[in-house]
C-alpha cells in the first residue's frame, strides 16, 4: 500500500486547484495489478470540477480495466481526508468492498469502502 501512496504522492502537483487550494491525488491498483493515477481537476463553474478518485478510477475503466481492488488518497495535510460521498458511490459500482487507504503528512487509515459506504446504492438495487 505504501507504493500506492507514493504514486499518488507523485502526482499531487499535477492537481488543478486554483480556487479551493486543496490538491488531491489518487491512485488506483485493480486486480491486474496495473495502477492508475488521478488528481482533482477545479473549474471557475464549480459544480465541474471533478475529483482525484474518479478521475483515476475512470482512467481504469477507460483502459477497460474495472477490478477495483485498492483506491489511495493522498493529500498534503496533517489530518487523511476521505473520499467524497460522489467518490464513494462511484468505487462502489466497480467494488463496494474495495480498500481505502487515506494518506497525509503524518498519517495513513485504511478502511474498506463499506465502513465509509455501508449502503451503498448498487445494481441489486435496480432489481
Amino acid at each position: 500500500m505504501e507504493e500506492l501512496v507514493e504514486r499518488a504522492k507523485a502526482v499531487l502537483n499535477n492537481a488543478y486547484a486554483p480556487y479551493s487550494k486543496f490538491k488531491v491525488a489518487a491512485a488506483v491498483r485493480t486486480k491486474s495489478g496495473r495502477v492508475y493515477t488521478g488528481v482533482n481537476v477545479e473549474n471557475a463553474s464549480y459544480g465541474l470540477s471533478m475529483c482525484a478518485e474518479r478521475v483515476a478510477v475512470f482512467k481504469a475503466v477507460s483502459e477497460g480495466d474495472r477490478d477495483i481492488e485498492v483506491v489511495a488518497v493522498y493529500t498534503d495535510t496533517e489530518e487523511p481526508t476521505p473520499p467524497c460521498g460522489a467518490c464513494r458511490q462511484v468505487i462502489a459500482e466497480f467494488n463496494p468492498d474495495a480498500l481505502i487507504v487515506m494518506a497525509s503528512r503524518k498519517k495513513t487509515v485504511v478502511v474498506r469502502l463499506s465502513e465509509l459506504l455501508p449502503h451503498a446504492f448498487t445494481r441489486k438495487n435496480l432489481g
